[in-house]
């Protein structure tokens, strides 16, 4: 059997060394016009697309090939997925990331689901340390439902009295959820912050000492917060690392792709849920 392309180097040689018209020369090879004209996949011009793709990676470190595809339809760039992976492998932008092989746990709780924006917030605090290597502490608060960071504030110490001024922060911006989900940290569990809630109608929902899954939402943020922000930059002073922090929140809210949202951004979701109930 005669592949196309022996088909395609029949016609050109009777075209142009023994002056065949087109017409004759397809006929008599059996290849249909447009299959003589026909160009692979391969043969375009990746570079365009390559060079965006390098240049978005550069600035989206940790963001993988399913994220980097968003902003690339965000700009313009329609190709389908299956090219565009192969020229993000061929650049050699893949990300080798080594996970920790999980094991299923016997007794599994059942987290409390939300149905809705505000209803369950769930909380926790990250440490990390300036230049100077003083520590400093943030406390980390987002929705449940939608993924929205609502809080990565940053101090130096973050006892109860400051966890409240934050809540009542948010309390005065959005309202309260019906639930926060946290561990049994002293702030936490403090006098002060049960006092809060109850006065306030919040229940305060601890998770078992040691079970960090239990707390999965605000812990998958963490993670990123860590590797996308904490330890992608070098604090020189609290004042620094707090404006820092509060960009990175900002573009994680508006711009960061979530897969559990298909993909959408947490206030792109929060919104169009939003226009979903009032329509």
């Amino acid at each position: 059997m005669v592949s196309p392309l022996a088909k395609r180097q029949v016609v050109t040689h009777l075209i142009h060394h023994l002056a065949f018209k087109p017409r004759r020369a397809y006929r008599l090879a059996g290849l249909q016009a447009s299959s003589y004209y026909y160009k692979s996949y391969s043969s375009r011009d990746d570079e365009p697309l390559k060079q965006k793709l390098i240049e978005l990676s550069q600035i989206r470190v940790s963001w993988g090939f399913r994220r980097l595809i968003v902003l690339l339809r965000r700009e313009g760039f329609m190709d389908n997925n299956k090219r565009v992976y192969r020229i993000y492998k061929n650049a050699g932008l893949q990300i080798q990331n080594r996970r920790k092989k999980r094991t299923r746990s016997h007794l599994r709780l059942v987290l409390p689901q939300p149905t809705k924006p505000n209803q369950i917030w769930s909380m926790d605090f990250v440490s990390d340390a300036l230049s100077d290597y003083r520590r400093f502490r943030c406390f980390n608060i987002v929705d449940d439902f939608t993924r929205e960071s609502l809080s990565t504030f940053a101090d130096r110490s973050l006892p109860a009295e400051k966890v409240i001024a934050v809540l009542n922060t948010l309390k005065e911006q959005r309202g309260l959820p019906e639930m926060i989900v946290c561990d049994n940290g002293p702030e936490f569990i403090s006098q002060r912050l049960d006092v809060w809630a109850y006065q306030n109608k919040v229940q305060l929902k601890f998770i078992q000492p040691g079970k960090p899954i239990q707390n999965a939402y605000i812990e998958s943020f963490n993670g990123k917060f860590r590797s996308e922000c904490l330890n992608a930059h070098w604090f020189r002073d609290l004042t620094e690392a707090r404006q820092i922090i509060e960009s990175w929140r900002n573009d994680y809210n508006e711009h960061r792709p979530h897969r559990s949202l298909k993909m959408k951004t947490p206030n792109q979701f929060a919104k169009e849920f939003k226009m979903m109930l009032t329509s």
